[in-house]
């Protein structure tokens, strides 16, 4: 199986790439905790219901977790955790949340591993190839056009 990609060209009139092509990896649909549970079901010994169970249980454990400073690590996956958007303070003393912290964001870092060659590859990737989508496939619910 591929990773499908959809060629794009670079039309930003300030661009220095411009009229240059790119790939942007296309996404064929969303698969759904029910999708997933189902496909657990049909690979382990696990009933869907207990796998859909399992998987909202970890997400709300999860966020109980992260909500608490601490990061989350899934073996094959990554970490996970909470990082914040501040602004800068003059003195240590004249920093406060109220104040400079601007909001926050769910960081990831992925699990990877380093190959005989010195290369890191991300858990999540190793083995993928791509492949140009067809140019007659019908996308689904990202906004784009069929091409004709």
């Amino acid at each position: 199986m591929a990773v499908l990609y959809k060629l794009h060209q670079d039309n930003r009139s300030n661009s220095k790439h411009k009229g240059e092509w790119y790939a942007r990896a296309k996404m064929l649909d969303i698969v759904e905790l029910d999708e997933l549970a189902q496909l657990i079901q049909d690979n382990t010994t696990a009933k869907k219901a207990d796998a859909q169970a399992v998987l909202t249980e970890m997400v709300e454990q999860m966020k109980g977790l992260l909500q608490k400073s601490y990061a989350v690590r899934i073996p094959g996956l990554g970490i996970f955790k909470i990082g914040l958007r501040t602004s800068a303070a003059p003195t240590a003393k004249e920093f406060s949340a109220a104040k400079n912290v601007k909001g926050m964001r769910l960081n990831f870092i992925n699990e990877w591993t380093i190959d005989k060659n010195g290369q890191r590859t991300i858990n999540m990737l190793h083995g993928a190839t791509v492949k140009e989508l067809p140019q007659n496939a019908v996308s689904k619910g990202d906004g784009d056009e069929p091409e004709p």
